[in-house]
């Protein structure tokens, strides 16, 4: 029988946003839910996550912004991963994200984008549900 593998989350603080205790409570939540998690720690540049990323061999990029500077930031995390060849890495997003943004952030390649307050098993439901094909744990 063979052995399943466990999904690998990279939880990023890009920019100079310093509050992460929301972040933070993601990843120790996601690790609970069963996942291997890693945590990059606040004011991160893109190519800092996308490097961690790609050392790491993660499944999943989950964003965290609070600072504002999502519509920038997030965007360029999906287009430094693609660069990268990683077009198969699922990319979300959580912070204070205003609802009029979530369309641009899904459009610029972030999957989903979850608010203050998401139950953490819906987060974890939804990066289970939602792997692209071959990237299956």
């Amino acid at each position: 029988m063979p052995e399943e593998k466990t999904i690998r989350v990279l939880i990023a603080k890009p920019g100079l946003d310093g509050h992460d205790r929301g972040a933070k409570v993601v990843a120790l939540g996601l690790r609970d839910a069963g996942f291997e998690v890693i945590y990059t720690g606040i004011r991160q540049t893109p190519d800092m996550v996308v490097r961690a990323a790609l050392q790491e061999d993660v499944h999943v990029v989950g964003l965290s912004c609070l600072s504002g500077a999502h519509r920038i930031l997030f965007p360029r995390v999906v287009e430094l991963l693609r660069r990268g060849g990683r077009e198969d890495v699922l990319v979300i997003g959580g912070g204070v994200i205003p609802e009029e943004d979530v369309p641009f952030l899904k459009k610029s390649g972030v999957q989903a984008v979850f608010s203050s307050g998401t139950l953490i098993n819906h987060i974890a439901d939804y990066i289970r549900e939602n792997l692209p094909a071959g990237r299956q744990a």
